[in-house]
């Protein structure tokens, strides 16, 4: 895929793409669909990684936290569930959810969804098809084999079936992103970086997180060819146990940033202590 060609589709699904907990009752039409199955089954990623974006229908029933009725699509992100696997299936999920939101399709990332109601749906794990109805997601640490990490409705914003709580929240904290120099563990003068690496931040910056809670901090060699993106070390969400996922998915961004421009670069995540670190080396 040449980013470059598209670099007006990709800026504006970052700057536009929000999460949405309301929906119409109305499927996608069909050629969207299609064209969100042809993306979904050949992500370009700069690395290796086995994980599955998985489409199943829903049937109005409530399938996650804070989300009363979901769309008739949705979407699986399946993966195993070492702290590496987590923050590659947000890398390769934020690319799926930013290309939906160019074909005006809306998402929302759901960690919490009701665990038999998606196995229900969408059997994957055959055990928890009778687990309690509070049960929400599949683990908060590391399970053997591959899980659901998180599901995602697919669907048409409906302004008037949210909660004026919900309302308050999409306007105030969607679009609310803290100012790059906050988020530098150098260059607090961001103005010295190039203005390619600059670019390539504001795009990582505006990802979305948990509660919003915009957890990665981003270090500038002094070349600035080396880029690294991690959250704190331990660095713990007081409700979602798999932070790392969230900074996978501000990785995408800035990766997406870089390749808008051409930029290309070797993209390495790794262990490091109790979080993934994205190393970029351009």
């Amino acid at each position: 895929m040449d980013f470059t060609q598209n670099k007006q589709f990709w800026q504006n699904a970052v700057n536009t793409r929000h999460s949405c907990r309301s929906y119409k009752d109305l499927a996608v039409d069909d050629d969207t669909m299609q064209k969100l199955k042809t993306f979904a089954y050949s992500i370009p990623l700069p690395f290796e990684h086995e994980y599955e974006l998985r489409f199943f229908k829903s049937d109005g029933r409530p399938v996650a936290n804070n989300l009363r009725k979901p769309p008739p699509d949705c979407l699986a992100f399946l993966s195993e569930t070492d702290l590496v696997s987590i923050g590659k299936t947000g890398f390769a999920g934020e690319l799926f959810i930013l290309y939906a939101t160019g074909l005006n399709i809306n998402t929302c990332w759901f960690g919490h969804y009701i665990l038999r109601e998606v196995e229900r749906l969408m059997p994957h794990l055959g055990e928890y098809a009778n687990a309690p109805a509070g049960m929400y997601g599949y683990s908060k640490g590391e399970t053997e084999g591959v899980r659901v990490i998180c599901i995602t409705p697919l669907g048409y914003w409906e302004e008037k079936g949210l909660r004026l709580m919900d309302r308050m929240s999409s306007n105030m904290m969607s679009f609310k992103r803290k100012p790059l120099n906050e988020l530098m563990e150098n260059y607090t003068d961001v103005s010295k970086l190039p203005d390619e690496i600059i670019y390539a931040l504001d795009f990582a910056r505006k990802a979305p997180s948990a509660a919003n809670s915009q957890q990665w901090r981003f270090s500038v060699a002094d070349n600035a060819k080396t880029i690294t993106i991690a959250k704190p070390k331990g660095y713990k969400h007081i409700k979602w146990e798999h932070s790392d996922m969230d900074v996978g998915i501000c990785a995408c961004h800035f990766w997406l940033g870089l390749k808008v421009q051409g930029i290309s670069c070797t993209v390495e995540p790794v262990l490091d202590a109790d979080r993934v670190l994205w190393k970029f080396s351009l």
